[in-house]
């Protein structure tokens, strides 16, 4: 919710975004974009990822919701759900129980205290938990029963209303949707979703197949099929728009992995093929106007990318990562450059200026100065 300060998929109150001052924002952001440059003179400070010890080196971290600089949660492997309140000085397994052999790909917060994560597969493997009380107790609010349904991601448009979506069912992909946030669920109507393509479907890879901006509008990216596509829905998930993207598609492993919107006009798409031995040119896309349309990035990400997200109080900057590294735009996608080679599978960023990105063997990172 960009009003609140959302530059991805995370919930969050405004209270921390007006705490900082204007001219900290904009020396901390200067530092974030001139990161290229200042990466290569000798004895200049630059932006970096501070790895975080989580003590889970076995999990795999591919959920992740960025509260502020001091507040974040993972989830991923094992059923593993953390959370840290001391900008990842610390952590508190904060895992539901009986939950070991889930696999936890989204976690969306409201702040500290609650949340919601969805388990990802296929038949009764896809889940949905809520917390309200920092992950002390837990409450499964939802279950599949449909053995032809696979949940990929989901998002929240406020704090009640929210989406989640499964691969297609039936020629076509299902949306679940709350009111009441995450307590309940239902399955919307598909008369307004376009048919799929043969082969298409989301990827579970770093909880941004499905993101939202404002009150109404939410984007689905896909890939699989013989065009990667993102649809389009400006009325919570009721109807739907799709766009082909130029990201390469054509292969079950090919596609558009990420969007990040940091208004309901302007977007960001990246992806690629995840298999580590294929290339993944083009691997990155931009748009103007809602998604209707999207233009290949110029100078691309080198590899594939699993995650994105805008930097805040920027019309021009954003991060994205994947297994082999960091990418920085300052220029909306046009022109990326890598800032790092660390291997992260999402990333999120607050209105306070805290990013964080999270990936295999419990890698958790905030970018400092």
């Amino acid at each position: 919710m960009r009003r609140l300060g959302k530059t991805r998929r995370t919930v969050r109150t405004a209270r921390g975004s007006g705490r900082v001052a204007a001219a900290a924002c904009g020396a901390a952001l200067a530092l974030l974009t001139a990161l290229p440059a200042q990466a290569h003179t000798p004895g200049t400070a630059a932006p970096h990822w501070d790895l975080k010890d989580t003590g889970t080196a076995s999990v795999r971290f591919r959920g992740l919701a960025a509260v502020d600089r001091h507040t974040a949660w993972v989830s991923g492997t094992q059923g593993t759900v953390l959370r840290t309140t001391d900008g990842g000085a610390s952590w508190r397994n904060v895992s539901p129980p009986g939950a070991a052999d889930l696999q936890f790909r989204d976690v969306e917060a409201f702040d500290a205290r609650r949340a919601v994560v969805l388990a990802i597969g296929e038949g009764e493997a896809s889940r949905v938990y809520r917390t309200e009380d920092g992950g002390t107790t837990w409450t499964e609010s939802f279950r599949n029963t449909d053995a032809h349904a696979f949940y990929d991601c989901l998002t929240f448009f406020d704090r009640r209303h929210g989406l989640a979506m499964s691969d297609p069912v039936d020629g076509k992909f299902r949306i679940l949707s709350t009111g009441d946030g995450g307590r309940s669920w239902k399955v919307l109507p598909n008369d307004g979703m376009p048919a799929a393509l043969d082969g298409e479907a989301g990827f579970a890879a770093g909880g941004q197949c499905l993101v939202a901006s404002g009150t109404k509008d939410v984007w689905l990216a896909t890939g699989g099929a013989a065009r990667a596509r993102v649809l389009h829905s400006s009325d919570r998930g009721l109807t739907w728009t799709a766009a082909d993207t130029p990201i390469p598609a054509g292969d079950p492993a090919r596609g558009v992995f990420a969007v990040a919107f940091r208004d309901r006009t302007h977007g960001l798409a990246v992806g690629g093929d995840y298999r580590a031995d294929q290339p993944s040119p083009r691997a990155a896309a931009a748009t103007g106007d809602a998604g209707r349309t999207w233009r290949p990035a110029g100078t691309p990400p080198p590899a594939y990318r699993s995650g994105v997200a805008w930097l805040p109080h920027s019309r021009s900057a954003a991060l994205a990562v994947g297994p082999t590294g960091t990418d920085l735009t300052t220029d909306a996608g046009r022109t990326w450059r890598t800032l790092d080679t660390g291997s992260y599978d999402t990333v999120d960023c607050t209105a306070d200026l805290g990013c964080w990105a999270a990936g295999e063997k419990g890698r958790v990172a905030r970018l400092e100065n």
